[in-house]
């Protein structure tokens, strides 16, 4: 069974990001559109990063125009980010999360935690939880504001991790 370690992923410059490397750590993972209507919940996000870093958790974004809400290049989106948007996690290169080219991380979250009626991404700002174990914890709509997961994060985090357990 795979988990969430045993995928890469380019980052926004296109360096290749081994997800192995957040091993032990517990994620967030959201597919992001700098153009929606959603995308305020950006700093609610790096809020959340920057609370739990410290503590084995991290966001990561992954921007997506499937919705035609994140038409920019790599540099553009990355330059919104830091600018507009004062992201400090750490952000990926833009992928598909639905249909035949979809990402594999992306057709991977589906594959273990499905939507309501489907496993399609429905809209940008759905979010993912992984425990530190690289399983899905939960699946959380793009309605779901970031504070409203910090219960769900807390609890994960108190979570062993595979390394204490071995």
């Amino acid at each position: 069974m795979s988990t969430i370690h045993d995928f890469q992923a380019a980052s926004l410059d296109g360096t290749p990001v081994d997800l192995g490397d957040y091993r032990g750590k517990v994620l967030l993972i959201v597919n992001t559109a700098s153009k929606c209507g959603f995308a305020p919940q950006f700093a609610g996000l790096d809020e959340l990063h920057r609370k739990y870093c410290d503590r084995g958790f991290a966001v990561l974004g992954f921007p997506s125009n499937q919705f035609r809400q994140e038409p920019g290049t790599s540099e553009q989106i990355g330059e919104l980010c830091s600018t507009r948007f004062n992201v400090s996690f750490p952000m990926f290169a833009k992928v598909d999360v639905n249909g035949a080219d979809s990402h594999p991380v992306w057709a991977w979250l589906k594959h273990e935690r499905k939507g309501v009626l489907s496993s399609a991404i429905k809209w940008n700002f759905t979010k993912f939880l992984v425990g530190r174990d690289g399983h899905v914890i939960h699946r959380y709509p793009p309605n779901a504001e970031p504070e409203t997961l910090r219960h769900d994060i807390e609890k994960a985090l108190k979570a062993p991790s595979e390394s204490a357990a071995a």
